[in-house]
This record gives structure tokens, sequence and C-alpha cells, in this order.
């Protein structure tokens, strides 16, 4: 039941579009159309779910302070916290890479579709975000980290797959002329927050 509510709190409650507003460049570039934003969001779960478990290993075995004891008692006292964000970053930009080989081998036509933003993925906020949370948070076990990393790359995906199935609708729309585009994207985005908010609480 405990990974349970990891998971409805890190995809609905600490929603990172929602919650915390991380990620939002490629969420407002590729959410014009439904299909490129099921494509990325896909990409955004697969490198969180993947990408958090392994930062989790690399925190508690290589990086906190009496991580490397496995080495020896004499490992007991070294702290290598200072490598933290070059780690995680390695991890990420790496699997990403992967990512990228794959949905250009299986679909080419939503690589072309996603553009300069499939390889972004590896400096998107919502993705190093994730891992940082994943260490404050101190998960116990790694299935705890593992389902929060799901659980943030499927609300991130509800986030942008919900904003574009609503700027398709209201694309031929009679919008005042300063809110098209952007502008009224940041304005859903904004009311879908305050809608989000509702969850604020939810614990099972």
């Amino acid at each position: 039941m405990d990974l349970v509510n990891i998971f409805i709190r890190s995809a609905f409650v600490d929603n990172m579009i929602f919650a915390f507003f991380f990620g939002m460049c490629s969420y407002l570039a590729v959410s014009k159309t439904v299909k490129t934003a099921v494509g990325l969001g896909l990409a955004v779960i697969f490198v969180l779910t993947v990408t958090i478990p392994i930062n989790f290993l690399i925190e508690n075995y290589v990086l906190k302070e009496g991580a490397l004891t496995w080495l020896g008692e004499e490992f007991s006292s070294v702290s290598l916290n200072y490598l933290t964000f070059i780690m995680f970053i390695a991890v990420i930009a790496s699997t990403v890479q992967l990512v990228e080989m794959i949905v250009e081998k299986i679909s080419p036509a939503l690589y072309g579709a996603l553009g300069i933003f499939l390889p972004l993925i590896a400096v998107n906020c919502a993705i190093l975000g994730g891992a940082l949370f994943m260490q404050e948070k101190q998960f116990a076990t790694i299935s705890q980290a593992t389902v929060y990393g799901l659980g943030s790359g499927v609300g991130w995906f509800i986030a942008v797959v919900l904003i574009a199935a609503i700027r398709e609708r209201i694309r031929y729309a009679n919008i005042p002329g300063p809110l098209r585009g952007v502008g009224m994207a940041f304005l859903i985005t904004g009311l879908m927050g305050l809608a989000f908010l509702g969850f604020m609480g939810f614990e099972i």
C-alpha cells in the first residue's frame, strides 16, 4: 500500500508540472499535438523510471558518507556527495541517448516530429528534479524509488497530453489575438494547476 501511496502522490499531488512547474520548456513546445505529446511523455516516463532507481543505487552505495563501507571499513568516513550532480547527469544523459536511438529506429516520423526536444530531455529540469527529490525524500528501498520515478513520469505524461488535447480543441476557437498560442497555454496550465491542488492532502 505504501508503494501505491508513493505513486499517487508523485503523479498527482507532487506533479512535476502543476506543483513545481518543472519541464515547462518541452511541455509547452511539444504540446501542440497529442501525437507528439504522447511520444515525448512516454520517453519521459521511461527515462524517469530507469534513471531514478539507478541514481538511488549510486546515492546509497557510492556517494553518501559511509556508502563505500562495502569496500572496507577504512572507507566508512568517505563522502562523495560533491559528485552528486555530475553522476546524476551522466546517468540521465546516457539513458536519454538510449531513448533517442530507440525512437529513431522504431518511429522515424515521431523522431522527426519531436526534433531537438528529444535529446533535450537530458537537460529537462523535471528529470534532474526527480533524481534530486528522490535524494531529498530518502526512500528506504529501490522499489520505492522506482515507483516514485514511474509516478513522476506518469504525472508529466498526463500533464502534457491533457494540455495537448485542449490546445488541439481550441485551435479554431475565437480567442483574442494576444492570448493565442503560448499565452492561452499558460492560462490553461494555471487553471489545471489549480485543479490539481484538489489532490493536496490526498493519501491512501
